[in-house]
This record gives C-alpha cells, structure tokens and sequence, in this order.
C-alpha cells in the first residue's frame, strides 16, 4: 500500500532488522565469552547509511533506499590467554544500546501512525 511506502518507513523498517541483527551478533558474541580462540564479531552499518543516501541520491527523492551492513571480525585485540577477545562488559553495553535505538525506531513508526490517524478523522 503507497500509504506506508515512503522513506520514513523504509528506513526504519530496514534499520529495525538491522537492529535485530545486530542483537542475533552481540547475543553470540556474549555465548561464545568462553570459547577459547573465538574472536568478537561487529555489525557495521551507520556509515554504510550514508553512503547508500549520497550513492542512490536520497535528496532528490527519485531513488529508494536500500540499508546494508557489514560483519567484522576483530582479529587483532587478544583479550584473554586463550584467545578470546570477547569482553562481557563492552557486549552487555552494545546490547542495551541497541535495545534502546529499536526502542526508538519502534516509538518513531508509532508517532508516524498517530500522524495518520490524526490527519484521518480531520478530514
């Protein structure tokens, strides 16, 4: 339906499954705290956003937004004897961050649903 196919939504349609998968890399990350060797991985993509903005020219509104990310593996910190390079505090601090920009994105498509439901019974 056009009435929800306009860049606000998309992008934050596609920056809540972003957020989704960036929580799926953080939740692995902290299950594999123990696992000798296992390096932390990362999920980029805030400055692929604008890159895809400038490359697709977002600004003239002719071209649709599409949000891509990046996994990195950290293979240069060595935190600990075995290896691992996992640290608790810094993952449970990335999962509570993340939790809160969902939270935002979520609050954000809410206050687009009250605008229409406004604009509605005003007409």
């Amino acid at each position: 339906m056009a009435l929800f196919d306009t860049t606000s939504f998309r992008i934050a349609e596609q920056g809540l499954d972003l957020l989704v998968r960036q929580q799926q890399v953080i939740a692995q990350n902290i299950a594999n705290v123990d696992t000798p060797e296992y390096k932390a991985k990362y999920l980029y993509f805030a400055g692929v956003l604008k890159e895809q903005m400038d490359a697709k020219g977002l600004s003239t509104g002719k071209k649709r937004l599409e949000l891509a990310s990046v996994i990195h593996t950290d293979e240069n910190t060595k935190d600990q004897p075995d290896g691992n390079n996992v640290d608790s505090d810094t993952q449970s601090a990335l999962f509570a961050k993340n939790a809160i920009q969902y939270q935002a994105l979520i609050n954000q498509i809410n206050a687009e649903f009250t605008m229409m439901r406004t604009a509605m019974r005003k007409s």
